[in-house]
């Protein structure tokens, strides 16, 4: 007789996905995640292949139109590679479904970039016939997104106040010419 056991081991590997990549998995240990302001992410998955995966991009489309847009900033390129990854392990377009964080306005007066980033997404998967059963986005929030890709699993944390990281100025003076608190920035020895 052999002795089975209810309790599994398998241990979780984490991916993290940067500003300007695109991920794709079926392993079922896998966790991808992000921090997002104004980028959006898009999670993708199928639920028959259990095959998904998620991207991370900065804008939507290149300011400039003659700038080719094979860059990983931009959404056009990011959607285009996470469907086509998805598609080498095994996924079926046809059944893909969307689920799309961020686009946060930041910072008021700004530009709308958030708004833009949103807005392509919401026309691409449109434009792609890929279904999108849930959308947090816009607002002024960061967020923290956790997706397990096999299962199309989702924990989306809005990050606010001391917890998102802010821009501090540097006030140079005279004295000060590095900025900073006197002994925390030392001089560079080259050899």
């Amino acid at each position: 007789m052999i002795a089975t056991s209810t309790t599994s081991t398998v241990r979780t590997v984490r991916q993290t996905i940067m500003q300007g990549e695109a991920r794709a998995s079926a392993d079922e240990r896998v966790i991808m995640s992000t921090v997002l302001g104004s980028c959006v992410a898009t999670c993708l998955y199928d639920p028959i292949a259990r095959v998904g995966g998620m991207n991370h991009y900065l804008l939507a489309k290149p300011l400039d139109q003659s700038v080719a847009c094979s860059d990983g900033s931009y959404g056009l390129y990011l959607m285009e590679l996470l469907i086509n990854e998805m598609l080498k392990l095994g996924a079926d377009k046809r059944r893909m479904k969307a689920r799309l964080y961020g686009g946060a306005n930041m910072s008021a007066g700004l530009s709308r970039i958030g708004s833009e980033n949103a807005a392509f997404a919401r026309q691409f998967l449109r434009d792609e016939a890929i279904q999108t059963v849930f959308e947090d986005l816009e607002g002024s929030n960061a967020r923290r997104i956790e997706f397990s890709p096999v299962n199309g699993l989702v924990r989306a944390r809005t990050v606010v106040g001391e917890a998102v990281p802010s821009i501090k100025p540097i006030n140079l003076t005279k004295d000060n010419p590095r900025g900073g608190s006197q002994g925390q920035l030392g001089d560079v020895d080259l050899f």
